[in-house]
């Protein structure tokens, strides 16, 4: 048996509140901190051989106490970041809505087919994210990844045949705790958006 402990990273700064931040790297709250802190005390007993992050700060400032707390290190995987969205990183939601209502309302309407302009579509965050995921579940018994809303969403679409459409049903927390295991080839999922450490 193989396991998958998948963590969302805590929550991130104020700055990031209302727009995209895909790729944009910012760094945790001082709520995210606290969250970190008590993820590491938690998640200290848990039992894995590695721990996989996104490069993106706010995965690696979650990761690294956590990884610390297992006497691990973070190994970057920069298949694990979240979804490109290319022009529009940075930027507000109202501010899209607004100067570029077709895009905005695609987006809203139906998010998993729209390819960002000089980024990703969700396709490219599937694929690599799957192909990483399942890298890493053949590397080890059992691995820690922390990355974000989007790679877990897509990982557990994947996983569990579910219509890309659906994934915003799958909530995702940050901090949350998401636990797959499989049984030779096939996937369990154990723990979808827990708020502790698995079982």
């Amino acid at each position: 048996m193989n396991r998958l402990v998948l963590l969302r990273h805590a929550e991130p700064e104020e700055a990031a509140r209302g727009r995209c931040y895909g790729s944009l790297d910012v760094g945790l709250s001082d709520a995210g901190r606290r969250q970190t802190e008590r993820l590491a005390a938690e998640l200290a007993p848990l039992r894995v051989d590695a721990v996989y992050a996104s490069p993106r700060r706010r995965a690696l400032d979650t990761a690294r106490p956590i990884a610390a707390a297992l006497r691990l290190a973070p190994i970057v995987d920069e298949r694990l970041r979240e979804l490109d969205f290319g022009e529009l990183e940075g930027r507000r939601y109202e501010e899209i809505e607004r100067e570029q209502p077709a895009l905005y309302r695609a987006w809203m309407e139906t998010p998993t087919r729209v390819r960002f302009p000089g980024g990703e579509s969700f396709d490219d965050l599937r694929r690599r994210a799957v192909a990483a995921c399942e890298e890493i579940r053949r590397r080890h018994a059992a691995a820690l990844v922390v990355t974000h809303g989007g790679v877990v969403r897509a990982a557990l679409a994947e996983w569990l045949a579910l219509p890309e459409e659906s994934i915003f049903r799958l909530d995702q927390r940050y901090g949350g705790v998401t636990v797959v295991d499989w049984l030779e080839e096939t996937p369990v999922v154990r723990l979808v958006n827990g708020d502790g450490p698995p079982r």
